[in-house]
């Protein structure tokens, strides 16, 4: 009697297990596929990439993110879509994109643009494939209009990183404080010739003038171009006190090269990508002495007001080495670490992967993270400001010899006051 009721028993188990499907069973569940279609060749985009990876190992180690009753891992698909590089046409990094979504059908979309160029034109990519989209890296102001013009059609795409006007808000606050600090009031602009740095230094040009500056000039070079000495014999006839570059080209470090060898006594002040590593006065020889230099978001620098800041550079350190978090960029990787875990959370909370009900998800979050508080407006941009209690924030530090970042901006994170390099026309 006993051996039949167990004959009876076993396919009643089998059948159960059939139906939960295979976490009941004890199988691994399907992962939650993360995609990072980017410039890979980029400091940027490479930084941006492990730090999506090692979100992803801390959050896989903790069991991975449970969706619907079941624990799934995450994990993470790449493409590089070498759209940083000059010459590299758009349609050549929509196609990546595209790629990357058929074949590898991705749940949701993390770090994506690095040109903001590329980043409007994956736009109408990305909802007509109903991806979840979080970009870290291109900065337009037109991302937030775009968003504006249609809700429903661009509901999937969000951005945590740095948007440009915020940027450019941030460098006008420092320009004014210099300019009542000290005196100064002859500027000049030099960027890259592409929309987020144009738009940028647009902004500045005419707050500047505003504002009751001399703006000596506005130089764009494109994108890959070596020679700056144009702008640095400007700089000299036309008596330049503060020097604001804004560049995210690997090239633009040469900048730095020309002004020190041509002992041109100015304040550098803005953002040139390869001068934010801290190994960066070896790679440059000392040339970025005295520069001050914007980090897009902390992760790079950690600081004590942001406890995940000083989690996130420790563990980025432990996972790939010192050497590593040494060259840190300082525009991409804090918000892409911070975008698995706001990702991960809208899975959850959202109870399935529906792309739907997880942008749904991603909008109404409001959590702390590398980068601050982390909160969307109403155009799918995180809120930036000055208080990591309320909005997320940027920093931005000063270099002193003999190679130390020393943290100047915002005032409740700042160590010293910006100091002017010696000989600066008064």
């Amino acid at each position: 009697m006993v051996g039949s009721r167990v004959a009876l028993a076993v396919p009643l188990v089998v059948l159960v297990a059939l139906l939960l499907g295979p976490a009941a069973r004890g199988a691994p569940a399907d992962p939650i596929v993360l995609g990072v279609p980017t410039a890979l060749g980029s400091i940027e985009g490479a930084d941006s990439l492990r730090a999506v990876q090692l979100a992803v190992d801390e959050i896989n180690a903790r069991g991975g993110v449970r969706v619907g009753g079941v624990q799934r891992p995450l994990q993470v698909v790449s493409i590089d879509t070498r759209e940083h590089e000059p010459g590299i046409p758009i349609h050549d990094a929509l196609a990546a994109l595209e790629k990357l979504i058929t074949e590898r059908r991705p749940h949701a979309i993390v770090v994506r643009a690095f040109p903001s160029e590329v980043l409007l034109a994956a736009m109408d990519v990305v909802a007509r494939y109903r991806v979840p989209y979080v970009v870290t890296i291109a900065m337009t102001p037109a991302f937030e209009a775009r968003i504006a013009s249609d809700p429903a059609k661009y509901r999937y795409l969000f951005r945590m990183g740095l948007q440009s006007e915020y940027f450019a808000g941030n460098l006008a606050r420092v320009l004014g404080f210099v300019k009542s600090r000290f005196g100064l009031s002859r500027v000049q602009f030099v960027h890259q010739d592409v929309l987020w740095a144009k738009g940028t230094v647009g902004f500045l040009d005419t707050w500047a003038r505003q504002a009751g500056w001399t703006v000596v000039s506005a130089d764009a070079y494109p994108t890959g171009a070596t020679d700056f000495s144009a702008s640095v014999l400007r700089a000299r006839t036309g008596r330049t006190q503060v020097l604001v570059p804004v560049f995210d080209m690997p090239q633009s470090g040469i900048l730095l090269k020309q002004v020190k060898g041509a002992r041109l006594p100015v304040l550098v002040l803005g953002f040139i990508s390869p001068a934010v590593p801290a190994d960066a006065w070896q790679t440059f020889e000392g040339a970025v002495d005295g520069m001050v230099q914007f980090v897009a978001e902390p992760g790079p620098i950690a600081i004590r007001a942001l406890p995940k800041s000083v989690h996130f550079n420790r563990a980025y350190g432990q996972k790939y080495g010192e050497a590593a978090r040494l060259k840190l960029s300082g525009h991409g990787p804090g918000p892409s670490y911070d975008a698995v875990y706001v990702v991960a959370a809208a899975m959850e909370r959202a109870g399935t992967l529906d792309p739907d009900r997880v942008a749904e998800e991603i909008r109404k979050t409001d959590m702390e993270g590398v980068i601050g508080r982390i909160r969307f407006n109403d155009r799918h941009q995180v809120v930036y400001g000055g208080l990591p209690t309320q909005t997320a924030i940027s920093l931005a530090f000063q270099w002193r010899a003999p190679g130390r970042r020393v943290v100047v901006f915002p005032e409740m994170a700042a160590e010293d006051e910006i100091r002017l390099p010696a000989g600066i026309a008064r």
